[in-house]
């Protein structure tokens, strides 16, 4: 991702990534405490200090190679009165998390723009401008990309959630062949497509509501 950038574009690279890797780590522990877990909250996940959720080498290598990751974040579904329902919200959350983001991140976007546009087209300001934008598309399809029912990504504990106890339990553990095909499909860029069009679609609708809630 870094290649033949200049340094202010990685520096928004940079903030982009670790503001939608914090928010979305966050979420997860934020709604699995809420669901009676205190897990994240005694290993000082519950906050949005970037400090506590990334992790260097997954950064690096997103940066680097286009993918990575952050710490994840500890939960323990025996907390949970029904545990297969915790978890899928508690997956669900990180996406949702990154999503909302990018939605705030888009309407700053133009809400800068209509309050400052003489700000917002000096050097300043299209800096911030560009951090709104990158982490509006980077977030959105961290989100979309979380959803792909592969793990360990979130989409799996949602779909896993609704088989039965007996295979749930199993599938739940994890098998060498599903890490395989996840970094076959990270490889691959089969994903590249699927992930760009529903975020281009989200992107737009967002866009249309900033505008339209800012009256422009």
């Amino acid at each position: 991702m870094i290649l033949g950038q200049s340094l202010s574009q990685i520096v928004v690279l940079v903030i982009a990534v670790i503001l939608s890797m914090s928010i979305h780590e966050a979420a997860h522990g934020l709604v699995s405490y809420w669901f009676g877990d205190p897990t994240a909250r005694q290993a000082g996940r519950l906050s949005l200090n970037p400090l506590a959720h990334i992790d260097w080498s997954g950064l690096l290598c997103l940066l680097l190679f286009g993918f990575g990751w952050a710490k994840p974040v500890p939960v323990d579904p025996s907390y949970y009165k029904d545990p297969k329902a915790g978890m899928i919200w508690t997956a669900f959350a990180g996406p949702v998390a990154n999503f909302l983001l990018g939605f705030v991140c888009v309407f700053l976007y133009y809400l800068l723009l209509k309050l400052a546009p003489g700000f917002a087209f000096g050097t300043v300001g299209s800096f911030v401008e560009s951090v709104f934008a990158t982490t509006a598309i980077l977030s959105t399809g961290f989100g979309i990309f979380n959803l792909i029912p592969v793990p360990p990504l979130d989409g799996s504990k949602i779909l896993f959630a609704f088989l039965p106890d007996q295979e749930y339990y199993r599938v739940t553990r994890g098998t060498p062949w599903m890490y395989i095909l996840f970094i076959a499909l990270l490889w691959s860029g089969l994903i590249s497509g699927p992930i760009g069009m529903p975020r281009g679609a989200m992107i737009d609708a967002f866009s249309s509501a900033a505008i339209f809630l800012l009256g422009m």
